[in-house]
């Protein structure tokens, strides 16, 4: 199967049925051996040998995912290929974990807003209020649009279900170990670092498709605070996606979070935006979706264009 058959149809199952969870998922095995990793090659020592240890460990999983997903997409079937492809995708499971907060709290059940978007997000979620979460709702899908959706889809497009594959180990070891306090700062500062410079581009990209999503009223506003705001989260990627969304919605993001009861403020960003609303918050998975759809139509061109001229 043709490259561009791969990527089309991994992408259409992707948005057909999401992350069954009845089906094994290569980011899970990843996570239990990041854990049996962790038990295996960390022992109490300096900053420097801390930093060696998780840098091994982080070489370990990454190099194993990608030579593992090699061997499948060499020996296997086209359908495995196509099925290690799909796993790297998460459109529909973004869109509808999502959409299911919002739907709890059109419903007026705050406890399983709550609950469900505990499932999404790193942030305490036990007090917040319908504002908080909505803000929350709208900055997960921003960030999430670019590791789940646009990151994947543009490796997937350079180097196929490897690299994207790679990809996805070096997400899930900055989500375990990539922190920077304790007790994770020297042992996933190679985790963190491989992590920024993996979704530079990815993250940029992302910010864009949000801008080209808001087509045709909010095009403006969506440049102008993803160029102003950008910046200005500690991340050097999230901000990225997340000015543009707040530009493109016209509310305010950023602001005070607090994870594990220890408070964590953040840059406001679109400040001069209103707070949202749900209305926004179902306009920002509707530009989600847009989103992915046109980087996935404008990589599944340029990889059609390398057949032609192969």
């Amino acid at each position: 199967m043709k490259p561009s058959a791969t990527f089309a149809v991994a992408y259409a199952l992707d948005l057909l049925a999401g992350d069954p969870r009845w089906l094994p998922h290569p980011v899970r095995m990843m996570g239990r051996a990041i854990t049996a990793g962790e038990l295996w090659l960390r022992y109490p020592a300096s900053s420097a040998q801390e930093i060696a240890q998780g840098a091994v460990l982080t070489g370990l999983i990454v190099g194993g995912a990608w030579a593992t997903s090699h061997l499948v997409t060499r020996y296997a079937s086209a359908a495995g290929e196509v099925a290690l492809s799909w796993t790297t995708l998460a459109t529909r499971s973004l869109l509808d974990e999502s959409g299911a907060v919002l739907d709890a709290l059109e419903c007026g059940d705050l406890e399983t807003a709550r609950h469900g978007l505990s499932m999404i997000v790193g942030r305490d979620t036990d007090s917040l209020d319908e504002p908080q979460i909505l803000r929350a709702v709208i900055e997960t899908v921003a960030e999430s649009l670019c590791d789940g959706v646009i990151a994947p889809l543009f490796y997937l497009a350079i180097g196929g279900a490897p690299l994207a594959l790679a990809y996805k180990a070096v997400n899930t070891l900055d989500s375990m170990i990539g922190h920077r306090e304790a007790p994770y700062l020297y042992f996933g500062r190679t985790a963190a670092r491989l992590d920024d410079a993996a979704n530079f581009l990815p993250a940029r990209i992302t910010a864009l498709a949000i801008v080209a999503a808001a087509v045709p009223t909010d095009v403006h506003r969506a440049w102008t605070v993803f160029q102003r705001d950008g910046g200005k989260h500690p991340s050097p990627n999230a901000g990225q996606s997340e000015a543009a969304m707040a530009g493109a919605l016209g509310v305010r993001l950023g602001g005070l979070n607090y994870y594990q009861g220890v408070p964590s403020p953040k840059p406001l960003l679109g400040a001069e935006g209103r707070t949202p609303s749900r209305a926004d918050a179902r306009r920002a998975l509707r530009i989600a979706g847009i989103a992915s759809m046109l980087v996935f139509s404008a990589a599944w061109c340029i990889l059609r264009w390398r057949e032609r001229t192969a």
